[in-house]
C-alpha cells in the first residue's frame, strides 16, 4: 500500500541514459521519488531492496531482458505483488504483455511524459484510495 504521508517511489528500468534521465526528472517534478536502473539485472535486484510502489520496466535491455526482469519479479515472494508497468517500443509487445507476463499496464513507446505521468497515477490510484480512507478513519484502523 502507498503511504500518502510520502511520495510514491517509482524504479524506472531504462537503457537508454537519455530517455531515463528525461523521464526520472519529469517524474520527480510530477511529485514521484525515482530510482533508476540501466539493466534487467540491476533492476531485480533495486526492485527486491527498495520494495518500490511501482517499477515500469522497459523490455528491451542489456545483461536481463525486462520480460525475463519481470518473470523473477513475479517469482519470488518479497516482490510478486510489485505494482509493473511494461514500458516498449516493441510494435507486438503490447498484446504479448497481456499473455505471457503479469503487468499491471503497458505503455507504448514512445510516449509523453505527461501521458507516463498519468498512466503511473492511474496504476497507483486504487492504493492511494486505500490509503486515503485509513487515514480518514484514524489510527485505530
Amino acid at each position: 500500500m502507498t503511504d500518502i504521508t510520502r511520495r510514491p517511489l517509482v524504479l524506472l528500468v531504462e537503457d537508454y541514459e537519455d530517455t531515463r534521465e528525461m523521464y526520472r526528472e519529469f517524474l520527480e517534478l510530477s511529485g514521484f521519488d525515482v530510482a533508476t536502473a540501466a539493466d534487467g539485472l540491476e533492476g531485480v535486484a533495486l526492485a527486491t531492496q527498495l520494495l518500490p510502489d511501482l517499477v515500469l520496466m522497459d523490455l528491451s535491455l542489456p545483461v536481463l531482458d525486462g520480460w525475463e526482469a519481470i518473470r523473477r519479479l513475479r517469482a519470488a515472494p518479497a516482490t510478486a505483488r510489485l505494482r509493473i508497468i511494461a514500458h516498449s517500443a516493441m510494435p507486438r509487445a503490447g498484446g504479448l504483455v497481456g499473455r505471457e507476463l503479469e503487468c499491471d499496464a503497458f505503455i507504448p513507446k514512445p510516449c509523453l511524459p505527461n501521458e507516463l505521468v498519468h498512466q503511473l497515477v492511474a496504476c497507483l490510484a486504487l492504493d492511494q484510495t486505500v490509503a486515503v480512507r485509513r487515514s480518514m478513519k484514524g489510527p485505530s484502523a
